[in-house]
């Protein structure tokens, strides 16, 4: 058996982009949001693959002959299923800030909510699954980002400069309280405890961060961020979270891990995502959707963190691993120049984002083409001039 070419599925979420998907495919934009671009078993949008008898949901062809679709090790580990979820992102908009939970708290916060009757697709349910939902997202260029919670007292000084009393007694609380207890505070006072204030700040901040943004100081991007975050979202108390966050601006190549309890946001830019295959996620704000304070409490890490980028390790021939802890999945790079052999005993998804890459007996793949390899595939060899990304299942760690 080789590789299974994938039919895949954008998805057109309001904040994506109607140009960024068109141009990495080659065709003419829709004009309307295209926001992401789905690779994998999901099954809110799973990938069709033909093998001769019609076109097939991937889910459906793995859940039919589990041991040689993703063979005995992933499914020892993780059943009858593809475990990860690739995805080309493409945000024109900043999405909603965000935080996922752990295994445990996945797993109990579903039982409750299936206890308490409430239906999977009802917009106030949480949690969709059992599982958690750690990612990684790889720069195709520059790509804006919020990750983990600034220092309190760094964000102190900031919300000064903006010079607006409503602040005025979350800065003191900032500036006074242990981190972790400072920064609970204000992100629950501002969301739900004092929320006309935090909607008066809201409303009030647009003037003040486009004049910051406008100047030449080394701020300047990050105050840009937040001023179109603002923009996009009017009058939602939820900018006071984005502005609690690091800003990130990646280049092409970089790649960043969000792991459980991280609060974070993507803004504007052209990535490759991968994650657990879950559709778990809270919501702090930047969004039309629901917000539960409370249970959102339950999960976020509070503690300031720096942001750290996944390492990108060498693991053969122009081939560059973003090593994270993730047990669902790997995400390789690979900048084809000899041949590069494609083998392993698990399910595997190929994404071409750059050139022609030919996979031997199986498809040529132009940017924004996928394809499968089943666990049975025998060893490939994959050869062009192209930049490929390769995700599969690690070994266990």
């Amino acid at each position: 058996m080789t590789a299974d070419l994938l039919a895949t599925t954008v998805r057109p979420y309001a904040w994506g982009s109607t140009t960024a998907l068109a141009e990495l495919t080659g065709r003419r934009p829709t004009g309307e949001p295209e926001a992401e671009l789905w690779m994998g078993a999901h099954p809110g949008a799973p990938s069709r693959i033909d093998r001769g008898h019609g076109g097939e949901t991937l889910d459906s062809v793995i859940a039919r002959d589990p041991q040689r679709e993703v063979g005995p090790r992933v499914a020892g580990r993780f059943g009858p299923r593809l475990p990860f979820l690739l995805k080309v992102l493409a945000a024109e908009h900043a999405l909603s800030v965000q935080v996922h939970p752990t295994a445990g708290q996945a797993a109990a916060g579903y039982a409750a909510e299936d206890a308490a009757g409430i239906p999977l697709d009802a917009p106030h349910r949480i949690y969709r699954d059992r599982s958690h939902k750690p990612e990684l997202i790889c720069a195709l260029g520059e790509f804006d980002a919020l990750c983990g919670f600034r220092d309190p007292r760094e964000t102190a000084g900031l919300w000064a400069r903006l010079a607006l009393p409503v602040l005025d007694p979350w800065i003191e609380v900032l500036r006074e309280e242990p981190a972790e207890q400072a920064l609970r505070s204000v992100l629950t006072s501002a969301l739900a405890g004092e929320r006309a204030r935090g909607e008066r700040a809201a409303a009030e901040l647009p003037p003040v961060l486009v004049r910051l943004a406008s100047g030449d100081g080394a701020d300047a991007p990050t105050w840009a961020v937040y001023r179109d975050a603002a923009r996009d979202y009017p009058g939602d108390p939820g900018i006071l979270a984005a502005m609690l966050l690091n800003h990130v601006r990646l280049v092409a190549g970089q790649a960043l891990y969000l792991d459980a309890g991280v609060p974070h946001a993507y803004l504007r830019g052209l990535g490759v995502e991968i994650m657990a295959n879950s559709d778990n996620v809270l919501r702090c704000g930047l969004t039309p959707k629901h917000v539960d304070t409370a249970a959102l409490a339950a999960v976020v890490d509070f503690r300031p963190t720096v942001p750290q980028f996944a390492p990108a390790v060498p693991i053969g021939p122009g081939e560059l691993e973003f090593r994270t802890p993730a047990e669902e999945f790997s995400l390789s790079r690979i900048e084809l120049g000899p041949p590069a052999e494609i083998a392993d005993d698990g399910p595997q998804i190929l994404l071409c984002v750059r050139g022609i890459a030919r996979i031997d007996g199986g498809p040529a793949l132009g940017p924004g083409e996928s394809a499968y390899l089943p666990a049975c595939a025998a060893p490939l060899r994959l050869a062009g001039d192209a930049t490929v990304f390769r995700a599969k299942v690690p070994e266990a760690r």
